[in-house]
């Protein structure tokens, strides 16, 4: 289809993309900044019935009232102070409006005596609240008679922090694209096919943002979600525009025409970026089975920009390489720097290189292997202390509004301000019950004060303050107490910050077993359908998960203990927040997986010609070590460039994932994956006869399949059988002698 209508294939993308670019404009305004409660939580359900019932009880907007260096009792401040919670509690979308004026409760007067606060409820889902904010925000912050008001609440850190994460991805898109421009020309040599890659991975990210666009419509998306669109459609784009062109050029170079060269690229390495998108998508898909939707966004637009990267990879891409055809070398921009070498002779002798590299390891693996993997468990050994919490307003730069807010109410308010519980007690009470429910409730360890209760028709509410830390060990151990804790007729349930942690905890628990299953299992089938053995699907799991080692004990010692917070510029909070390994994990592995795809179909194609295992993983190190690095390198970047953003949940995602993806590359496919190779010998291949079987018929390969038949023996039927004599193409032969994978690399 490619090869006879280029143009209209190319014309038809043209069109698709432009209605993209339509159907996903405004998306980042109808997202969300939440989504790590579980919606089918004890929490959940009491936050949602308290709003309804109790608005009061949910403050969700705070005004910090500062009088300067009068008192807040000052007769003027309580004035201007009224005056302000009458035209609060006026405003469309606002409903519970109290203040200390009204209450004189000391939970809302700093201990100072110089601030005081106004808090209410703003209603809706996110988005609606947001558009509230924005409406109300700018007549209520400044000056204001003798007091200064600043705007503060969960709804301001959210929308704050939705607002910063927007400037900061174009910022890193900024960034990254020229940036990315430049190594892409570096890598290619051609100035044209270095435009190829991000052709393809602008396509592939207003795509995405259509289909989460539309997504947004029946579910809440998360507006972090952008950040792994942008990386994604830069890397993978990258990552598989590189195996495409590279292979192109290595059939042009072997004195193919156009379209022979184009219909011999899809038929292997398309076949390879295929397969690498299902598995990346497996990765990612995995999110799903969690029910907060944080993690659920990320799968939504991870699954859509691989996917969509990879359509425009194997459409898009050779619909231009049919119209460029030889041109796709032209404007080399790298021929000064060659002095007269000729480019042939430059790539043999990266290859060789390559080459080189992997005999040493392989002569020597038993050393690399144990020290490799001796050195990335050593590296992953800090997430042994991991500790989990809930993301805060300390995500926003220092200086952000809603985050002085915040601070303020932290440090100079009393009673632990954000860590008290509220217990909702449903049921038909009298006095007397709601008294002796009360008593018991504050003789459970770990209570500090008790409140209430405050009543309705058929339901009321306790507020609870903890004896610790907001979200400590010994607060989310109160909330398992009270949740245990006799109530007579009533049913209770409990919510508040550590409630929603404990909730968040258990929920990830209870389905990460699930997801692991699912990326191991998908993993293991699809490797094997890759290589028809049985041994490197599991060397292909464990020495992914050893990649990731690196990357874990980078995030506890870096954004948990805050070593390097002054140079990266976060506060360190302590705590890791729960949902981010997973995210991290999942992106991780499937990147991991794409890069070595990449590296086993050489090594397979190569062992299927020739049945000769340590040459076989020679060839694929040669042909894929520089394009594997330099694709690290670049998503790298990527990645680094979200990592400038000044959330720090962002910016631990965006420097954690570059950390994993430089070790997979680096050390993980050039170090250990030919030492264990080399361990394993012919053995690596083998597999029963029914699975050979199975392989022979419904496997997945680069190179072209090996001949069946009488008098034919193939390399894949067993350890140490010798490869099939037949005919070797002219292409195949002349690859011995060009790399043109290497030409970038």
């Amino acid at each position: 289809m490619v090869t006879a209508r280029p143009r209209v294939a190319l014309l038809a993308a043209l069109v698709i993309t432009a209605l993209a670019v339509f159907a996903g404009s405004g998306v980042a305004d109808r997202m969300g900044s939440g989504g790590w409660q579980a919606p089918d939580a004890e929490s959940s359900y009491a936050t949602e019935a308290l709003e309804r019932e109790f608005p009061a009880s949910q403050p969700n907007l705070l005004l910090l009232v500062d009088s300067g260096t009068a008192s807040v009792d000052d007769p003027a401040v309580a004035a201007e102070a009224a005056r302000l919670t009458e035209r609060l509690a006026a405003e469309q979308g606002i409903s519970g409006v109290t203040s200390y004026w009204q209450t004189k409760a000391s939970a809302l007067r700093a201990e100072d005596g110089r601030e005081a606060l106004i808090a209410a409820r703003i209603g809706g889902d996110e988005t609606e609240a947001g558009e509230t904010l924005e409406r109300i925000a700018p007549a209520f912050a400044g000056e204001s008679g003798p007091v200064n008001v600043s705007v503060g609440g969960p709804v301001a850190v959210q929308h704050e922090m939705q607002t910063i994460i927007q400037e900061d991805l174009l910022r890193a898109e900024l960034i990254a694209l020229p940036v990315t421009l430049v190594l892409l020309v570096m890598v290619f040599g051609s100035a044209i096919a270095a435009m190829l890659p991000l052709l393809v991975g602008i396509v592939a990210i207003l795509g995405t943002n259509a289909v989460l666009r539309g997504l947004t419509e029946f579910t809440d998306v998360s507006v972090f979600a952008m950040n792994l669109t942008t990386a994604l459609g830069l890397g993978l784009a990258i990552d598989y525009a590189l195996f495409i062109v590279r292979r192109f050029r290595e059939e042009l170079d072997a004195g193919a025409d156009t379209r022979t060269a184009v219909g011999t690229t899809l038929r292997t390495a398309g076949r390879t970026v295929l397969f690498s998108a299902l598995t990346v998508a497996v990765s990612l898909s995995a999110m799903l089975v969690f029910p907060q939707y944080f993690l659920r966004s990320f799968a939504y637009a991870g699954i859509a920009v691989v996917l969509l990267a990879a359509a425009a990879a194997l459409i898009l891409l050779p619909a231009t390489l049919m119209l460029l055809g030889p041109r796709v070398n032209a404007l080399d921009l790298r021929r000064l720097l060659r002095r007269g070498k000729r480019k042939e002779a430059a790539a043999e002798e990266t290859g060789r290189g390559w080459a080189r590299f992997a005999e040493l390891v392989m002569r020597r693996a038993p050393v690399f292997a144990i020290v490799t993997t001796v050195g990335l468990v050593l590296l992953g050994l800090p997430f042994l202390g991991v500790r989990f919490g809930t993301a805060d307003d300390r995500q926003l730069p220092v200086g952000a509004e809603s985050r002085v807010v915040q601070e303020h109410i932290r440090d100079g308010f009393p009673g632990s301000p954000g860590g008290g519980l509220e217990m909702l007690v449903e049921g038909e009470g009298t006095p007397a019950a709601y008294a002796a429910l009360k008593d018991r409730i504050e003789k459970v360890p770990g209570v500090l004060r008790v409140e209430g209760p405050v009543t309705a028709v058929s339901a009321a509410y306790f507020s609870v303050l903890p004896d610790g830390e907001a979200v400590g060990e010994e607060t989310q151990q109160l909330v398992r107490d009270l949740r245990a804790m006799p109530a007579d007729s009533f049913d209770t349930s409990v919510t508040g910050t550590a409630a929603v942690l404990v909730d968040s905890k258990d929920a990830i628990a209870d389905r990460l077993p699930w997801a692991i299953g699912i990326i191991v299992v998908v993993t293991l089938l699809l490797v094997f359908l890759l290589t028809g053995s049985v041994l490197i699907p599991i060397q292909a799991v464990v020495l992914n998960a050893l990649s990731l080692t690196a990357m874990f004990g980078a995030v506890v010692w870096v954004f948990q203990d805050g070593n390097l917070s002054g140079m990266l510029a976060f506060t360190s909070t302590g705590d890791i927040e729960t949902t981010l390994p997973v995210l991290m994990f999942c992106v991780a592995f499937g990147l991991s997986m794409d890069y070595g795809v990449f590296l086993l179909s050489r090594i397979k194609e190569e062992y299927d010609r020739t049945g000769d295992h340590e040459r076989s993983v020679t060839f694929g190190l040669s042909r894929t070590g520089g394009l594997i690095t330099a694709a690290a390198v670049i998503l790298a970047v990527v990645m680094v460039a979200i990592g400038t953003s000044r959330v720090t949940n962002t910016k631990m995602l965006g420097l954690g994932i570059a950390l994993a993806v430089l070790m997979d590359a680096m050390v993980v496919r050039s170090l250990l994956v030919p030492a264990v190779m080399k361990l394993t010998g012919h053995a690596t291949w083998w597999a029963p006869r029914p699975l050979r079987a199975f392989h022979q018929r419904f496997g997945l390969s680069e190179g072209e399949p090996a001949p069946t038949g009488p008098g034919t023996t193939g390399a894949p039927g067993g350890p140490g059988e010798p490869a099939a004599e037949r005919e070797i193409p002219e292409a195949t032969r002349d690859e011995e002698k060009v790399t043109a994978g290497a030409q970038g690399a």
